[in-house]
Formats: structure tokens, C-alpha cells, sequence
């Protein structure tokens, strides 16, 4: 039971009195002998509207006894009586229709169902139209089922019988169900009328005068309210509910909006049960939900109170209206927060349905106001629920201090709870629990779950970090998948080099390549065996070891040469890596197999025990026989390791044949060097005539590698030899006999191809004289390119091709030239460009040599194009020997002078 002694009195309400408009600011009066009244829909039975124009007709002939206006219809009913005697007689109007300049009256019927002659003592009807219910002085009620606006559509029965006078009626709907209280003097009741028996329950053993009951609106859950001269109760349908202890005795109780409104006799004057004409009321109206006194004024001789427009109207028997006008909400709060009430102002809000940035105001100054009195635990209370509309920083500053570091951790926690923290609050946050050492609720905020995660995870991450709470920071890491910083922890700080390459291998494929890539070299240096273990699984048939049921595959595996450098200090491990990759991969790529070249190249070069070196040289060999390496970098790998067979296989492998016999020349291979000549002589024959050259310059005898070289040109035979002076003619003679009968031959053959050329030339000149001078005839008849018959248009060349004129468009590149002859002129004009750019290299020659910055380079270049290459002639020598001698000069000289060669 709430004592209304305790509840604080404010005043919410303004009153005044209702002045008439049209009597120059006089006082409203009130018609004389209101025996009745009621409210709603815009109007104050008599029909008084909100401007104060009043209307009236006749409903009865004698006086009205009873209104009940709905809310929801322009409907009235009515209760009164047209004849002398106890003849109770209702009516209902309809409102909207006029019958003769009054309302329409649809229905009349006697409020008594027979001839029992009693007083109508309360009246009440739902706003469905289809009940309405009539309390009677000797106890009993009467219930109109049905549509309550006619007659034949609607039936009426005896609900209640007693010995008690009714003394209030309300009907309730929640849902589907409808219930019907009723009070009387001794007791209340419920009525369930959606059920066909109508059962009854007795709610309470006491009841209340009449006019002294209600009913809340839905928002109270639509509560009936009885007021006794102690006490006020609240009753659902089937059981009672809170009751207030307002004493005094009621005479009026009524609901509006919250708001609920009392008018009882004074306590100072004396109370009486016949109220003279001079008696003072005392109308107070309560807020039940935030237990305080709205209003609270006293009155003279007061007839009603009604409810419209927002407003209480309260009708005095002095025939004045009073006004009383409830205060705007923010008015209320302001005095409410004068006095300090934050707890009842928001109470208030939310009540009068204040939005979140109103409540949000009244929480910070309500916070601001404990912060000032020290209430520092209350005051963060206060600052949370302003979260999401107040700016953190505003807090945060406040409680900075280190005194109030708990306070602090709070707010930030609720900041964090509600997804609104960013960076800089969870540092802030993780800070706080660090300087607190509060390793449970640093635990508790990191190991949330994952749906209640609500900081940066990063920034949580980087921040235990640097506190030291490393393991904190690895589990955050791993939970939430930042692998870099889960790596980066356990491999700088923690030093777990095996825990952090387990973790690699069970990312997925594209995760644990990067890293690998990243952290390699470290894991390598630290733990080689695993860390080969883990390259060779992700270079072949890479799978997270975590998830061995779901084997996904993969489209590619990593690339092995892109790991080759994680090996840097570590050849052993290396080798062993390289050789696993060709032995399950053999198309790895190429620097995987010139690496592994020069490991093995190494160990061969270091090896002494012969055995063991001839497999080294055997396992390099196989590598360069693969032809997966890359030609260059082995043959400087075997160069730098002097890894003679390989020089010399890749050297045949490359078609360098030169290089071949100068190795066995540096070597002084004399057979190797002849051996040479055979095998790739006819690829090259430049190799006899530096073969021959080579012996010549030997002064050692060497005539029978000279003789097994014979087989060069003979040009560069004879200018070979005369350098060697121990060799003679006769070494040669059978040599050049066969070698000039060879030469003539080709001679004859070359004159018989210039009378040819010239005969084809004479008859090409005739032919262009005669298309000069002469008419040209096209007797073609089907096209060259289809070899369909010709239609017009066709296009006919001089060269006698003809076409179809679509068809020369479809294939023909220039509609100048002819197609079909296109490409043997154009073979004719490049061999034209180049006569003419060999005629001029002469000149170009000179000029690029005098333009050139670098006129050695430009000179170099030509000599390698053989343009300076001439015929030497070869004269006696100085201080000319006689003999045999001289007469081999002289026939190598005549030989030279009348020999032929191609320059």
C-alpha cells in the first residue's frame, strides 16, 4: 500500500477561469439546473464546443438524468424521463443526423425490463455499440445486448440482481474478451460477457459511492478503479491489483490520460453528509506511475469534472467553468531538475514518451549533479545510459583521473557492449585493465564470444602486446584469425618458433605461402628439419593439417623456386628440398635445377675420394642432360667449377662447335682438336681452316694433323700455309687439282644461269614495249580468284589476271596490284632495296663513322659484317729465295690472281 503523504506536490496543471469570447472577457456561465454531463467527441453536454459556442435541444419532456458520450461514435445515450412516476426511459442519438434542427433519435426503449419501478443509478456502453449496461438504485443490471441503436437487431436481459444500489459500470476489451465490472456499495464484480453462462467473480467485499469508480485507458492495461474514503483500488478482471491509501471522503473519481483525479470535501471544514451551499472540494489529480501529486486545489461547490481538449473542466454550482491546462513537458522537467529530481524527471520522460535524445539530456545532468556531489559510482551509472548520444569524450575526461580508473572501466566496458567504441576507447579500455592488473576481466573482455565481440581486435591486440600480456594477445590473435599478428608474437616475443610453424600448417594454401615467404629464413635458422618438412608439403600437395577430412584441391602448388633463398645458411636442408621437388615434380621449374646444379658442382669440386666424385659427376651430368636447366647459368656454373664434361656437353648441346676445339686448342688436345673438325665440320666449316691455322702456327712437325685437315676451302688453305715454313706444294697438289675442277664446274654453271637471266630479261623488256605501244586484249573468262565465270564488274590486270570486282575487294590488299602476282613482286622489290642500300653503304659508312662518338665501335660493327673482308694477294717474300721455293710463290701467286671467289 503507497502512502500519498510521502508523494511530493508539484504544480503541473495551470489553472483559469474559462472566459465567454463574446461578453468582452467576462466570465464564462454555465446554464442553470445541469442535472447531468459528460464529454467527448469535441463536445460538453449541453453541446458547449471548444470555442465556447453552446447549443441545446429537448431530449425529455420532464429532466435527464443520465449522459454516456462515446469516443469512438458520435453517439449519445441518454437516460431520463418524459412523464411523472418512476418511468426511466433511454434514448440513443445520432449526432451526424438532424431530425428537425435536433439530433436524430434512433432508439427509444424503458430502461426498466418490466414493470418494477425503480431509479437508474449508472450507465455505461461499449464503444463496440453492441452492450450497454443500466445500474439500478434496488441492485439489479440490465444488459442490451446487440446493436444498441435499434431495436430489432438488439435484446435485453437482467445480468445482476442484489439488495445493493449499483454505483458504477465499466465495460473492458482485451482481445476478443469482454468484461463488465460492476461496484456497489459492498462489492465489486466481474462479468465475463464473451462467454454464453456469464460467469461472475467477486473481485472484492467492499465497494464505493456512486460516481466514484473508473476505468484506466489501455496503456494502465484498462484497470477499473474504486475509491473508498481510505483507500483507491485497481481490480483486472479476475483478481486485485495495487492499492493507494488517499484518504478523505471521494465524491468524484475519474481518468484521464495518466492521470488520475480525485475530488473530495475538505478536511478542514466539517464533514457532513449534506453538503451545503458554501462547501469547500479539494480536487487532486496523481500520476500513479511516478507517484507524485500533479495538481491539487480547492473549489467551491464542485457539479463535475470533466476531461476535453486535452484539458480538465471543472463545473462549480456558481455556474463557473474552470480550466485547468496541463503544463508542456519540458516545462515539468525544468521543475523538476530546480528541485533536483532527476530520478522523478525521468520517470516523467518516459512516461510522457520522451525521445532517446531528451532522456540522454536528463541522464548528463543527472550524471553531472552526482559527479558534483561525489557520487562518482552513481554519476558512470548515469553517463551509460547516455551512451550512443552523449560524446564519450565528454566521460572520459571526467574520469581521467587515476583515482577513478574503476569508474572509467566501466563506462568503457558499456561502451564496448554497445558496438559504439572505436580504436582509441578500446586502447583506453585495455590500458585501464593493465594498470589495474585485472587479469579476469581482461580475460573476460578478450575471451567474449564472438558474438559479443564489440572492440578493434587488432587494436586489443596491439596494445596487450605492448603491455606485456602476451599470451592474452596470441589467443585474441588466433581466435580471430589475424595470422600476422599471432606469428609476429610468437616468433619476436615469445620465441615459439615450433608452436608458430604448426600454426602455419594450418592455414589455408594462399595464407601460409605468404608467410612462409615472410617468416622463412627465421623458422629455417631455428628449426630446418620441420620448416623443410612444411616447404616440401607446400610446394607438392599442400593440405591444412587441421581439417584432414576436408581435402580440398589445389589448382597449383606454391612455386619451390620462390623459397629457394629461405635456404641461404642452410645447403644441407637445401639439397635435400631440391631433390625432393625433381624427384616428385620433374617439371619444377628451372632455377630448382640450376640450384641443385650447384650444390652438386660443389661437392664435386670438394670431393678427393675418386669413387665418390665420378657419381658427383654423374648426378651433375643427368641435371644438364634434363633439359631443365637454364643454359647459360649452368655453363657459367661448370666454367667456374672447371667441371670439364659439362663445359664440353653443353658446348655440343649449345652448337657451339668453336668453342669446343678452342677448349681442346687451350687443352692442347691435338687429336681432341681433329676429332672436332670431323664431327662438326659440316656444320661449320670455318672449324678445319682454324684447325689448320692452329697447326700451322705450331712449329712443332704437325703435318700429320696438317693432312687430316685438307678438307677447308682452298683460298684459306694456301693463305694458311704460307705462314708455316716447313710446309710445302706438294702436300696439297692432288687437294687443289680436285678442288678446281670443282670450282670450274661451278663456274660454267654459274655463266649457263646468266644467259639464262638475260634471255628472261629481253623478253620481259619486249613485253613492256609492247604493253606500252600496243592494245592488250583480256580474253579471260573465268576469275582468278574463284575461278567462277566473270560478270560484271570484273577488273582485268596487264599481267592477264582477271577478277570479279568483289572478289579483288574481299582478297586483294591494294586494288592497284594484282593479288595472284603481289608476292613475287614484292620478293622483286626487296632484293631492288637491298642493291640499292648496298650501293650506298659507302657513304653511310662515312657519314655514321662522323657522327659516331664511338667511331671504334662503328668500325668493329662493320668488320663483323664482313664488309672489309678483301682478297689478300701473297707476294715473294723478302730477300726472295730461288729454288723450289720460289718457283711455289710464284705459282701461288698466279693461282690467287686468277681464281674467282665470292666476297
Amino acid at each position: 500500500m503507497a502512502a500519498f503523504l510521502q508523494w511530493r506536490r508539484f504544480v503541473f496543471f495551470d489553472k483559469e477561469t474559462v472566459k465567454d469570447p463574446s461578453e468582452n472577457g467576462n466570465n464564462f456561465q454555465l446554464p442553470v439546473g445541469i442535472s447531468a454531463c459528460d464529454s467527448g467527441r469535441g463536445h460538453i453536454i449541453w453541446f458547449l464546443t471548444r470555442s465556447l459556442q453552446l447549443s441545446s435541444f429537448q431530449a425529455y419532456k420532464l429532466r435527464v438524468t443520465h449522459l454516456y458520450q462515446l469516443k469512438q461514435h458520435n453517439i449519445l445515450v441518454s437516460v431520463g424521463q418524459d412523464e411523472p412516476g418512476i418511468n426511466p426511459l433511454v434514448k440513443v442519438w445520432n449526432l451526424d443526423k438532424k431530425d428537425s434542427g435536433s439530433p436524430l433519435c434512433t432508439r427509444i426503449f424503458p430502461a426498466i425490463p418490466g414493470n418494477k419501478p425503480t431509479e437508474v443509478s449508472c450507465l455505461s456502453v461499449h464503444e463496440n455499440l453492441n452492450f450497454m449496461a443500466i445500474g439500478f438504485t434496488d441492485g439489479s443490471v440490465v444488459l442490451t445486448k446487440g446493436d444498441i441503436t435499434r431495436d430489432r437487431h438488439s435484446k435485453t436481459l437482467s445480468l445482476h440482481e442484489g439488495n445493493c444500489p449499483i454505483t458504477g459500470l465499466a465495460f473492458r476489451q482485451a482481445g476478443k474478451v469482454t468484461h463488465l465490472f460492476v461496484a456497489t456499495l459492498e462489492k465489486v464484480q466481474c462479468y465475463t460477457l464473451s462467454v454464453k453462462e456469464y460467469p461472475r467473480i467477486e473481485l472484492d467485499t467492499h465497494g464505493c459511492a456512486l460516481r466514484c469508480s473508473a476505468l484506466t485507458d489501455p496503456s494502465q492495461e484498462s484497470q477499473f478503479i474504486v475509491a473508498g474514503d481510505d483507500c483507491v483500488y485497481l481490480y483486472q478482471p479476475d483478481e486485485r491489483g495495487p492499492c493507494f491509501a488517499f484518504d478523505g471522503h471521494k465524491l468524484l473519481t475519474h481518468w484521464h490520460r495518466g492521470y488520475l483525479l480525485l475530488l473530495t470535501h475538505n478536511n478542514k471544514s466539517p464533514s457532513n453528509t449534506q453538503t451545503s451551499p458554501t462547501e469547500k472540494h479539494i480536487l487532486t489529480i496523481y500520476d500513479l506511475d511516478n507517484k507524485f501529486i500533479a495538481y491539487s486545489a480547492a473549489f467551491d461547490d464542485v457539479i463535475d469534472v470533466l476531461a476535453e481538449w486535452g484539458s480538465f473542466y471543472v463545473l462549480t454550482r456558481d455556474k463557473t467553468l474552470y480550466m485547468l491546462q496541463e503544463k508542456d513537458t519540458q516545462t515539468k522537467l525544468e521543475m523538476l531538475f530546480k528541485k533536483n529530481l532527476f530520478v522523478m524527471a525521468i520517470n516523467l520522460a518516459k512516461s510522457q514518451h520522451l525521445d532517446n535524445d531528451g532522456l540522454s539530456e536528463i541522464f548528463r545532468q543527472y550524471g553531472d549533479h552526482l559527479y558534483v556531489k561525489g557520487d562518482h559510482d552513481g554519476a558512470i551509472q548515469q553517463y551509460i545510459r547516455t551512451i550512443g548520444k552523449l560524446e564519450p569524450s565528454y566521460v572520459i575526461r571526467k574520469f581521467l583521473d587515476a583515482q577513478r580508473i574503476h569508474n572509467l572501466t566501466a563506462y568503457l566496458q558499456a561502451l564496448h557492449r554497445q558496438s559504439l567504441a572505436n580504436a582509441d576507447h578500446t586502447t583506453l579500455l585495455l590500458n585501464c585493465y593493465t594498470k589495474l592488473k585485472d587479469s579476469s576481466k581482461l580475460e573476460e573482455f578478450i575471451k567474449s564470444n564472438e558474438s559479443e565481440v564489440h572492440f578493434d581486435v587488432e587494436i586489443a591486440i596491439k596494445v596487450l602486446r605492448q603491455a606485456g600480456y602476451h599470451s592474452h594477445a596470441v589467443f585474441l590473435a588466433e581466435r580471430h584469425m589475424h595470422h600476422e599478428w599471432y606469428l609476429k608474437i610468437q616468433l619476436e616475443d615469445l620465441k615459439n618458433y615450433q608452436e608458430a610453424l604448426r600454426y602455419i600448417g594450418r592455414l589455408p594454401f594462399d595464407q601460409a605461402e605468404s608467410n612462409m615467404k615472410r617468416y622463412g629464413k627465421i623458422l629455417m635458422h631455428h628449426v630446418p628439419e620441420s620448416t623443410t618438412i612444411l616447404l616440401k608439403r607446400l610446394c607438392t600437395d599442400y593440405h591444412p593439417s587441421k581439417d584432414s577430412t576436408d581435402r580440398d584441391s589445389l589448382d597449383r602448388p606454391a612455386n619451390s623456386e620462390e623459397f629457394i633463398p629461405v635456404f641461404a645458411n642452410n645447403p644441407r636442408e637445401l639439397r635435400a628440398f631440391l631433390e625432393h621437388m625433381i624427384e616428385v615434380d620433374p617439371f619444377s621449374p628451372e632455377g630448382v635445377y640450376d640450384t641443385l646444379l650447384e650444390l652438386r658442382l660443389q661437392d664435386w669440386a670438394h670431393e678427393q675420394d675418386p669413387g665418390k666424385k665420378k657419381v658427383l659427376q654423374e648426378a651433375a651430368l643427368s641435371l644438364l642432360r634434363s633439359d631443365n636447366t637454364v643454359f647459360d647459368k649452368a655453363l657459367v656454373l661448370c666454367q667456374m667449377h672447371n667441371f670439364k664434361e659439362g663445359v664440353l656437353y653443353l658446348y655440343e648441346k649449345g652448337k657451339l662447335y668453336q668453342q669446343i676445339m678452342h677448349y681442346h686448342m687451350q687443352n692442347e688436345e691435338y687429336g681432341k682438336v681433329v676429332e672436332a673438325c670431323k664431327r662438326y665440320g659440316d656444320s661449320e666449316v670455318c672449324l678445319w681452316e682454324q684447325a689448320l691455322g692452329y697447326f700451322a702456327r705450331k712449329e712443332e712437325n704437325c703435318k700429320a694433323y696438317i693432312s687430316e685437315v685438307l678438307l677447308m676451302e682452298s683460298f684459306a688453305v694456301v693463305q694458311t700455309l704460307a705462314h708455316n715454313s716447313t710446309a710445302s706444294l706438294s702436300v696439297i697438289k692432288d687437294y687443289l687439282i680436285n678442288k678446281l675442277e670443282r670450282e670450274t664446274q661451278q663456274i660454267e654453271e654459274d655463266e649457263r644461269k646468266i644467259r639464262q637471266y638475260r634471255e628472261e630479261t629481253a623478253h620481259l623488256r619486249a613485253e613492256i614495249q609492247e604493253l606500252k605501244t600496243c592494245a592488250k586484249i583480256f580474253q579471260k573468262t573465268k576469275c582468278s580468284m574463284c575461278n567462277s565465270p566473270l560478270e560484271l564488274p570484273s577488273v582485268h590486270f596487264l599481267c592477264g589476271h582477271s577478277f570479279h570486282q568483289h572478289c579483288l575487294e574481299s582478297f586483294a590488299e591494294s586494288e592497284a596490284e594484282c593479288p595472284t602476282c603481289t608476292p613475287e613482286n614484292r620478293k622483286v622489290m626487296d632484293m631492288l632495296r637491298a642493291q640499292d642500300q648496298k650501293r650506298d653503304l659507302h657513304d653511310h659508312f662515312h657519314r655514321q663513322l662522323k657522327c659516331s662518338n664511338d667511331g671504334f665501335s662503328v668500325i668493329a660493327d662493320y668488320f663483323g659484317r664482313g664488309v672489309f673482308n678483301k682478297l689478300t694477294l701473297i707476294t715473294d717474300p723478302p730477300g726472295g729465295k730461288s729454288g723450289a721455293g720460289n718457283l711455289e710463290a710464284e705459282f701461288n701467286r698466279d693461282l690467287l690472281i686468277n681464281t674467282k671467289r665470292n666476297v
